[in-house]
């Protein structure tokens, strides 16, 4: 199976791509969608960020406070830190179970969305093209 990469900046138009690659029959694994997964209340990555960041991060319904967390660690490089050790290796875990399923489906190729695929060098290796949208 041949892995693509498809990577960009933010608000770039990866979504947009990755859109119309699915509409076109292109089996999609974005690392975005999964690492909202990943943060659901009561997973694990949930846990290891309420416990390093606490209870301030929460909202009522227990779901996580994208935007109350991001201010926290925006301007602060060691809880971004903090933050992506918490994160990361669930991405990674749930991004290579993606792959397996398309794998094991007999896809032919899949394309992964990760908008941080150059700075975490992460499966940068198994990409057998890379596309970077840019505006």
């Amino acid at each position: 199976m041949l892995i693509f990469g498809l990577t960009g900046g933010i608000a770039s138009g990866k979504s947009t791509v990755s859109r119309i690659l699915e509409e076109l029959g292109c089996p999609v694994v974005d690392a975005d969608v999964l690492a909202r997964r990943v943060v659901e209340p009561g997973r694990p990555a949930w846990r290891a960020i309420v416990g390093h960041f606490r209870d301030e991060i929460l909202q009522e319904d227990g779901t996580i406070n994208r935007e109350r967390l991001g201010s926290i660690v925006f301007d602060d490089e060691s809880k971004r830190k903090t933050l992506n050790r918490c994160t990361h290796p669930y991405i990674r875990r749930e991004v290579l179970w993606e792959l397996a399923k398309h794998f094991s489906k007999g896809s032919s190729y899949v394309v992964l969305v990760s908008p941080l695929l150059f700075e975490t060098k992460y499966a940068l290796h198994y990409m057998r093209q890379t596309i970077v949208v840019s505006w």
